[in-house]
């Protein structure tokens, strides 16, 4: 049985085209490069800058809505064009071009400067990617496609913040000198995309859309899709910068030097469950499995809020872990199931645009609620958004029901 089993995850894995495989190898050079800075810039804004908690929130969530916002326009502009990769290669080219921003910020001004810029490059290629990769794959393998290239995104975001301890160490803590590394795995990914990734013609089927984000082509996109974006939304108020985990580990007493392990054993559950949690999005009810991606999030919440050691810590980080593995691919393959073929960048601008938004709200509160009352208050919050957006799938499929969709919701 284990053998059958093995083949089966071998042969799938067979059937992911090339053009997938490598906009996740493309994902995860991008990922390294910035989660080496992304693991240290929360320690370094406090601890060198001087900033606040509500500062470090603000950063983070103006940096990801900032992203989101953008990605409305450039999904918008690929439908629109009929062309993804070339609009994916400005956002990796950007986001490329502002890494050394990072080393030579002197105050925090510059480095809300080098965020806003760099997540201006991600919202560039955010949501024309993730069309390219539903163009790309075929109908049956479209869930281990997305959990493949979340997967191997994720890899990148724990291999930089193992590289950020390592490096700290080496340059004895220097924090310039670990950004200035940083710079060259981001160059690397606009190599791979420019040369390994084809993108695929245009079927004749779908017509050409004039004007993506007219009120028209909006109602065309779906009360399923709506749905859905609206319980993301919801779902995002309850996730907050991954910033806050590690801050909630340096309260306990982890020293700076080894905080980016927090983010390296996020992102290592992370990666694990990404993909055999998109293969099974495959084959059984999507929605179960994201209700249970969305569980593990209000149990991570409650750990992370009433836990007072290491150990607590640990164990919330790996439970967060895990309902990204459990969600993120699958909220991307449920809007390419619920999107028409011809507007999928645009749904995905949107999407993003609308989850970014609540990510900052999310993110400013977290901050306000742990300066002005503590930690568990901030996680019992996310926890309480979470379990309002676990409510709301009880009708979602209903919602595919009624409007006839085939897609597994």
């Amino acid at each position: 049985m284990l053998t059958n089993n093995t083949n089966n995850h071998f042969s799938r894995l067979r059937e992911i085209p090339p053009g997938v495989w490598a906009l996740g190898f493309v994902s995860m050079l991008m990922d390294i490069s910035s989660e080496i800075i992304h693991a240290l810039l929360p320690v370094y804004l406090v601890t060198v800058l001087g900033a606040s908690m509500v500062t470090v929130g603000f950063i983070e969530g103006i940096a990801e809505a900032t992203a989101s916002i953008t990605k409305v326009f450039s999904g918008a502009l690929s439908d629109w064009l009929g062309k993804r990769k070339l609009l994916a290669a400005i956002g990796y080219g950007l986001a490329a071009l502002t890494k050394p921003i990072f080393p030579l910020a002197p105050s925090v001004c510059w480095l809300v400067a080098a965020r806003f810029i760099d997540r201006i490059g991600k919202g560039i290629r955010g949501a024309p990617r993730d069309a390219l990769v539903a163009d790309i794959a075929p109908t049956h393998v479209r869930g281990a496609s997305f959990g493949l290239r979340q997967s191997l995104d994720t890899v990148g975001a724990f291999v930089g913040p193992t590289l950020a301890i390592g490096l700290m160490w080496l340059t004895a803590s220097s924090f310039q000198a670990v950004f200035w590394v940083a710079v060259i795995p981001a160059f690397l990914a606009v190599a791979l995309l420019v040369f390994a990734v084809d993108e695929p013609e245009r079927p004749p089927g779908p017509r050409k859309v004039q004007s993506p984000l007219s009120v028209a082509e909006l109602k065309r996109l779906g009360l399923a899709y709506w749905w859905i974006v609206g319980i993301a939304v919801v779902f995002s108020l309850a996730r907050f910068s991954e910033a806050f985990l590690i801050l909630r580990a340096q309260a306990v007493g982890l020293p700076v030097m080894l905080v980016p392990l927090v983010l390296v054993l996020m992102n290592v559950v992370y990666a694990f469950a990404a993909y055999p949690a998109g293969v099974l999005s495959d084959h059984v009810n999507r929605i179960t499995i994201l209700g249970v991606g969305f569980s593990l999030l209000i149990a991570a919440d409650l750990v992370l809020g009433f836990t007072n050691g290491l150990a607590g810590v640990a164990a919330g980080v790996a439970l967060w872990g895990l309902h990204m593995g459990f969600t993120q691919g699958l909220l991307a393959t449920l809007v390419a199931d619920t999107a028409p073929p011809e507007l999928r960048g645009t749904a995905y601008g949107i999407f993003n645009l609308l989850c970014g938004l609540a990510m900052l709200v999310a993110s400013v509160l977290a901050g306000a609620l742990w300066d002005s009352i503590g930690p568990q208050t901030t996680f019992l919050a996310g926890a309480a958004f979470t379990g309002i957006a676990l409510a709301g799938l009880a009708a979602t499929r209903r919602v595919a029901a009624t409007v006839g969709k085939e897609a597994k919701v």
